[in-house]
């Protein structure tokens, strides 16, 4: 993961341009690692320091903050030298251990919609120029926002995670019903129940033997964004996405 050379992989997708956030663990550095595997250009942002400065086109900053979001979306376009996939995957719980919404901090609610809904919204918008130009350009432009089942499905002590995320896949749908026609998608999708640290904070308990890989959603999700581009990309050798609904990623 220190260089940012291409390694073997199936269904190529290069050359895209390609941001994910939450990129140093779980499914982001998962996919981080099949992107780039299929040829990708690929920045992450993550909050971390220590792990981002180590990684080709690695950026520091915190998708909750505000003040972070246009430095963020100046580094990524001006790595990659545009953008044609924005993956908004960094989440965060809300209260851990997960409580029962009466039991919650306003604060604890706060941070899981500043992570998991303004985030994505602001960076989205504050990128939505470079991925227009991209959808100009003919190579398409793909916002995907990483949702799970709990944004469905009234999950006792999921409370700050599952509202944010219901929030999150509205803004999407209705945000994709707005701009599809200029040549830009809004997906959600849901990676399932993976063996992440995110989910083992969530349930410490858990078999994790019951859990999908991140990989394997990482390979799902990259086949996901191959089948949501113009129909010559998408032709590279990815097959169609499989449809997944899970849990916390």
């Amino acid at each position: 993961m220190e260089n940012d050379r291409p390694t073997d992989g199936p269904g190529p997708i290069a050359p895209l341009r390609v941001a994910v956030t939450g990129g140093t663990s779980g499914l982001g550095l998962a996919l981080v690692r099949e992107l780039r595997g299929r040829g990708a250009r690929v920045a992450l942002v993550a909050r971390g320091s220590e792990r981002v400065e180590r990684v080709a086109h690695g950026i520091v900053g915190d998708v909750a903050r505000k003040e972070d979001i246009y430095p963020i979306g100046l580094q990524i376009v001006g790595r990659l030298g545009g953008l044609d996939v924005l993956v908004n995957n960094a989440s965060d719980l809300g209260p851990t251990p997960l409580a029962l919404l009466a039991d919650t901090d306003c604060e604890d609610l706060e941070r899981a919609l500043a992570t998991n809904v303004l985030g994505p919204f602001r960076l989205t918008r504050a990128l939505l120029g470079a991925l227009a130009a991209s959808a100009r350009e003919g190579r398409g432009a793909v916002v995907v926002n990483i949702s799970s089942d709990a944004a469905v499905t009234p999950y006792p002590r999921w409370g700050a995670y599952g509202a944010s995320k219901a929030a999150l896949r509205h803004v999407t749908d209705i945000w994709n019903a707005e701009i599809e026609s200029e040549g830009l998608r809004l997906l959600s999708f849901d990676p399932g129940d993976m063996d992440t640290p995110l989910h083992a904070l969530a349930v410490p308990d858990a078999d994790r033997a019951t859990l999908k890989r991140p990989e394997t959603s990482a390979r799902d999700l990259a086949d996901a964004i191959a089948a949501a581009l113009p129909r010559p990309r998408a032709s590279l050798g990815c097959p169609p996405p499989v449809a997944v609904e899970g849990g916390a990623s």
